[in-house]
């Protein structure tokens, strides 16, 4: 069953669109998450299902009602803003409890409520504190608490976790994981920037860019195959390596020239493209140092990001505008100056189209 349907969905200020034509479907149960730059539209969109923003075309529906012209109140939804938004004067409960109080819900009611989300949330010892006597993460839960009880059809969460420093992105975010797993039937919407965020929450990641939906899918299948060259540099960090190259020989294995060598890559291709200019992709992580004279780049180690766990080395190849750069596991030794060359298995290469389209969808 459809939850959330989303039908050529677009939104105007004035003379600018700023959404263009979004069509999605979202099932009951899952958890979806809208990735892209700042200013691509994913908070607009959320804002539009929440029916804090009107509406300029097509429709959309909620648990198969169209809501187009439905006040946010009768819409079934709850939302957790960025912000915590938490009455400063009021304890924990009395904030988790405020909705169910204005609807005049029944006391037990709204007290089997609460008592059953603060247990969820491990926020039980903290139910008689104020907002001031709490850390950053509880207050966070406090507002996602403030929205389990409402009892939604959907959760709608709008960047939640960035007011918040490293440590506790990741412990909130391991305590939004459980939610959802306590909560298997229950549909949640979540906007963020963070990668991260999004490959360790979502079943679906939708990519969004200047208003339009680029691809959807499960974060896997987008790092693996992104359908274009805007996922595959947005995906990942640091991002996909992108060069130019010509294609030399099309068919079930391309051959394109790439910095001045043939390179056999195994994605099929169709005789149009014979001759045409191309993107060719390899992420970081699938590059390695090669030994002999089968490699992909060669150059000079410009610049050395020694992380721990991982260093990226970042090398400048001969003709080529932007370095390549390899992320290699473990502290490495390379040196600004050193020579590298440098190749990837033939199962992680990619190849683009000039008008950026990836050959894996064609």
């Amino acid at each position: 069953m459809t939850d959330l349907s989303l039908n050529n969905i677009q939104k105007s200020y004035g003379n600018t669109r700023v959404i263009h034509g979004i069509d999605l479907e979202i099932e009951e149960g899952e958890f979806i998450v809208f990735v892209g730059p700042s200013g691509c539209g994913k908070s607009t969109l959320l804002r539009m299902i929440a029916g804090l923003e009107s509406i300029t075309g097509g429709e959309m529906f909620i648990g198969g009602a169209r809501v187009n012209d439905i006040p946010p109140s009768q819409r079934g939804i709850a939302m957790v803003f960025q912000s915590y938004a938490l009455y400063p004067h009021m304890t924990v409960y009395d904030n988790m409890a405020f909705g169910m109080k204005i609807a005049k819900a029944p006391k037990e009611e709204i007290d089997k409520r609460v008592q059953e989300a603060a247990e969820i949330l491990q926020l039980t010892p903290n139910l008689d504190r104020l907002p001031k006597a709490l850390s950053g993460g509880q207050r966070q839960r406090v507002a996602i608490g403030r929205a389990i009880v409402r009892n939604p059809k959907v959760f709608l969460f709008d960047e939640p976790l960035s007011n918040l420093d490293a440590a506790l992105r990741v412990a909130t975010r391991i305590e939004i994981a459980k939610l959802k797993n306590s909560m298997p039937d229950t549909t949640m919407v979540y906007v963020t920037h963070d990668q991260v965020e999004a490959m360790t929450l979502a079943d679906r990641i939708v990519v969004l860019s200047a208003g339009h939906i680029e691809q959807v899918g499960a974060p896997i299948e987008l790092y693996e195959k992104p359908a274009n060259l805007f996922v595959a540099r947005f995906i990942g960090s640091p991002a996909m390596n992108i060069q130019p190259a010509r294609i030399e020989k099309t068919g079930g294995k391309t051959v394109i020239s790439l910095s001045g060598r043939q390179v056999a890559v195994p994605i099929p291709s169709p005789e149009s493209l014979a001759g045409a200019s191309a993107h060719f992709g390899v992420r970081p992580e699938d590059l390695r140092v090669a030994d002999g004279d089968d490699f992909l780049f060669e150059g000079e180690v410009h610049f050395v990001e020694r992380l721990g766990e991982v260093t990226n080395v970042y090398v400048n190849v001969k003709d080529v505008d932007e370095p390549v750069v390899v992320k290699i596991a473990g502290v490495q030794k390379h040196a600004r100056g050193e020579r590298l060359r440098l190749t990837a298995s033939a199962e992680k290469m990619h190849l683009f189209t000039e008008e950026g389209r990836s050959l894996f969808y064609i």
